[in-house]
């Protein structure tokens, strides 16, 4: 079985500790898990909460993702792929834990693509720290679909890829992901919402083995209110929804935003009215994902040639280094990707 890569994120933020937690607290989870990262920082990690629990957790240096299958139960196997700087200023923003995280994701990034490692799950990183480390990339999602159109050798334009955030009420995938509100609304044109509409539907396909009921929500209040309160619904988002519908996608809408999420959410074994909500624009998309539980949410991105999820959550620096980061969706993650790439759920 090949194996899954767990990225360490910020050295300075909470992303080696629910590494290292996930690891001490469900063994069978990770066991064909190993973490891309540097060894002292993850060292450290597992210090930290051995002070906070006094729990120990060994941390073994591997030499390739296959020596992590032969570690015990509750041993965290550590791929040496990038260096930290120490010591380390926790909760602090550091050019080098920037420059070290993009590391680990880009020796993750390129691994999967290869088909060396099943899948990859990242931990936080920090966008100000990857900017203080000159990495031209806002977040995870850019920066893998860059390393994913350099793979496939096509322009980044032509891997178009979403970011979708879910938990066990409700998924919804976002039409603009890290841009400014004035450009998140700019980008609402008919070929980012189909396309979006199309990543959608052929991604959930393979995971549901069905097509997806897609619920769109407007951009403006009450979906525009035919056109009192914007053209968008009318002019840009019902065309993108008419042409994908002609294509087999089921979508519908748009639909009031303040409403809509309701109408897809599952609660107490009852699926909702959709399986899925395409957003307009990144907080539209995952305030209500969010509001229902940070422990319980995972982000997948929609559109790589790779399985990458990640937690909901960020940094968190101002609880770095004190043991007591809540790991609870950083297991998700890795459940997801576990089962996305056919392990057990």
């Amino acid at each position: 079985m090949k194996m899954i890569a767990i990225t360490m994120g910020d050295a300075a933020g909470i992303g080696p500790e629910i590494v290292a937690k996930a690891f001490r607290d469900a063994p069978e989870l990770t066991r064909a898990c190993f973490v891309a990262g540097d060894l002292a920082v993850m060292r450290l990690a597992a210090q930290s909460i051995a002070q906070a629990h006094a729990v120990d957790l060994p941390v073994a240096l591997i030499e390739s993702p296959a020596q992590a299958a032969s570690l015990p139960p509750r041993c965290l196997p550590v791929l040496q792929v990038t260096r930290s700087p120490l010591p380390l200023a926790w909760g602090q923003i550091q050019a080098q834990a920037g420059r070290a995280a993009a590391d680990c994701v880009v020796w993750a990034a390129r691994a999967a693509l290869r088909g060396d490692i099943a899948a990859m799950v990242t931990a936080p990183i920090h966008k100000e720290a990857l900017a203080a480390a000159g990495i031209g990339f806002p977040g995870h999602t850019e920066l893998l679909q860059a390393q994913a159109a350099a793979w496939l050798d096509q322009p980044v334009s032509q891997v178009p890829v979403r970011m979708m955030l879910a938990n066990d009420e409700l998924r919804t995938v976002l039409t603009s992901i890290h841009v400014s509100l004035r450009d998140a609304i700019a980008a609402v044109d008919f070929d980012n919402v189909l396309q979006t509409l199309r990543i959608t539907h052929e991604s959930l396909t393979r995971e549901l083995a069905r097509s997806p009921r897609i619920g769109v929500a407007g951009l403006n209040p009450h979906a525009g209110e035919g056109g009192l309160f914007g053209r968008e619904e009318i002019d840009v988002i019902i065309p993108a929804i008419e042409a994908a519908r002609r294509e087999g996608i089921d979508a519908s809408g748009p639909f009031a935003p303040d409403t809509v999420f309701m109408r897809a959410r599952a609660r107490q074994g009852h699926a909702g009215e959709f399986d899925v909500v395409v957003a307009m624009y990144h907080d539209q998309g995952l305030i209500p994902v969010k509001y229902l539980g940070v422990d319980k949410g995972v982000n997948v991105t929609l559109g790589l040639p790779l399985i990458r999820t990640s937690p909901d959550h960020g940094t968190a620096f101002d609880i770095a280094g004190r043991g007591c980061a809540d790991a609870s969706s950083m297991l998700e993650a890795i459940r997801t990707a576990r089962r996305m790439c056919g392990g057990f759920d």
